[in-house]
């Protein structure tokens, strides 16, 4: 009886250990999206800057760590190509965060996994913003 209790904590200790990891993956999908709407936030910015620009006017460029010189115009249509991929891999990442949410949620749900200050909440506090404020009345007793 004592190795069915061992395997069994094994295997919760082991759905607990799948779990952290699928929401460590979470989050690092969440940092990576983080960092790349701000790229794109400064692509935008860049680009919206040297739109008023002459074409033939000197600007510089990193490229890998150097800083290169360039015209207006050679460096124009690379921060557009650059922006557009942004933008295409920032809707992936999106589309994989939700995705790994659902996995986490099925997975939770599967394996009847509670959160400790999440999971407490009764449902009507968690769905009406309201329902935490409350009034304080002193009895007179």
């Amino acid at each position: 009886m004592a190795e069915k209790t061992k395997k069994e904590k094994k295997s919760n200790e082991e759905v607990v250990a799948h779990f952290q990891a699928l929401r460590q993956t979470q989050r690092n999908l969440i940092n990576k999206l983080q960092e790349l709407e701000m790229d794109l936030t400064e692509h935008k910015l860049v680009i919206e800057t040297l739109n008023e620009v002459d074409k033939s006017r000197k600007c510089f460029r990193m490229i890998g760590g150097v800083l290169v010189e360039r015209n207006v115009g050679e460096v124009l249509p690379s921060l557009v190509v650059n922006r557009d991929q942004l933008m295409s891999a920032i809707e992936v990442l999106k589309k994989q965060v939700t995705e790994k949410g659902q996995e986490i949620n099925e997975y939770k749900e599967e394996h009847k996994i509670k959160i400790k200050g999440i999971d407490d909440i009764p449902k009507e506090k968690k769905e009406s913003p309201q329902a935490t404020q409350g009034v304080l009345v002193q009895s007179k007793s």
